[in-house]
C-alpha cells in the first residue's frame, strides 16, 4: 500500500472539513438514513455502526446523528435515497468515480454529466474505470505520543486487518471490506481515536498531471463534490501534497 498517503496534510483536511461543515453534516446524514432503513440499532446494522463512526469523525453532534437515524426509521418523515455511481474521464484520460445519493436520479445524472463536461471531463461506460481501482475499508488512526507503531500493528492484525502504514501523524489500517466493521469496531473498543474510517476506492496505477490540466482537473473534483447529492469522488491524479483531499 506504499505511496498512498492517507494522512498527508491532516491539519488541512480538518479545517476544510470545518469550513464546509453544514455540507459534510448533510451527506453524511444521507448515509446514516440510508443506513438506518435496514435497522436502527447500530448493534445489529454494521453498516449503520460505519456510518456512525464517519460521522463522529466529521465532528457530527449526537443530536444530529440521532435525527437522522430517526427519520429513515420512520419516527419523523424521511427522503427515500437512491445510490448511483457514474465513472468517466477527466482532463489527459485521468480516471474518476462518483458516488451519488440521490432521491431524483434524472437531476443527479445531470448534474454530474454537466459538471464533467464544464471542467473538460466526460461520463463513461458502467466499468469503464473502476477496474483500476480496488475497494477497500481505510481507517486512519491519530497518531500520538503514548500510542506507538507495534501495538497498532498487533491490534490491526488481530482485528484481521490486511496491513498497517506508519506515516508521520497518523497511522493507517487497510482491510478487505468485508473485514471492516468488525476491524473498525475492534479498534475503536482498544479506545484508538480516528481521523476517518471509511470504504475507499483506491487506485492501483496513478497519473501526473501539471500545469493546466492539474488546475483543470482540480476544478472538475471541487466541481463534483460541490454537488449535494455527491458523496464521494474518488481518482486516479497524484495531487500535489497541498492539494490532494483523498
Amino acid at each position: 500500500m506504499s505511496g498512498h498517503s492517507h494522512s498527508a496534510n491532516i491539519a488541512k483536511k480538518k479545517e476544510k472539513i470545518d469550513a464546509i461543515k453544514g455540507k459534510i453534516f448533510t451527506k453524511v446524514g444521507r448515509e446514516l438514513a440510508v443506513a438506518a432503513k435496514n435497522g436502527s440499532d447500530p448493534n445489529t446494522n454494521s453498516k449503520l455502526a460505519d456510518a456512525i463512526a464517519k460521522a463522529k469523525a466529521c465532528n457530527m453532534p449526537n443530536d444530529n446523528i440521532k435525527r437522522c437515524i430517526a427519520k429513515a426509521a420512520g419516527e419523523l418523515s424521511a427522503t427515500n435515497f437512491e445510490e448511483l455511481t457514474y465513472e468517466g474521464y477527466g482532463p489527459n484520460g485521468s480516471a474518476v468515480i462518483v458516488k451519488t445519493l440521490t432521491d431524483n436520479k434524472n437531476r443527479t445524472f445531470d448534474y454530474v454529466r454537466t459538471a464533467m463536461r464544464k471542467h473538460g471531463g466526460e461520463l463513461g461506460n458502467s466499468g469503464c474505470v473502476s477496474y483500476n481501482f480496488q475497494t477497500m475499508g481505510v481507517i486512519v488512526i491519530e497518531r500520538t505520543p503514548d500510542l506507538d507503531e507495534d501495538t497498532v500493528i498487533e491490534y490491526a492484525l488481530d482485528a484481521g486487518a490486511d496491513d498497517v502504514i506508519a506515516e508521520e501523524d497518523a497511522f493507517t489500517v487497510y482491510t478487505s471490506p468485508s473485514n471492516f466493521s468488525a476491524v473498525r469496531k475492534y479498534l475503536e473498543e482498544k479506545g484508538l481515536k480516528f481521523f476517518s474510517a471509511e470504504i475507499d476506492m483506491i487506485p492501483q496505477n496513478k497519473v501526473t498531471l501539471e500545469g493546466e490540466a492539474l488546475e483543470k482537473f482540480q476544478r472538475l473534483i471541487d466541481g463534483l463534490e460541490d454537488l449535494d447529492d455527491v458523496q464521494d469522488v474518488y481518482h486516479n491524479v497524484d495531487l500535489p501534497d497541498d492539494e490532494d483531499d483523498e
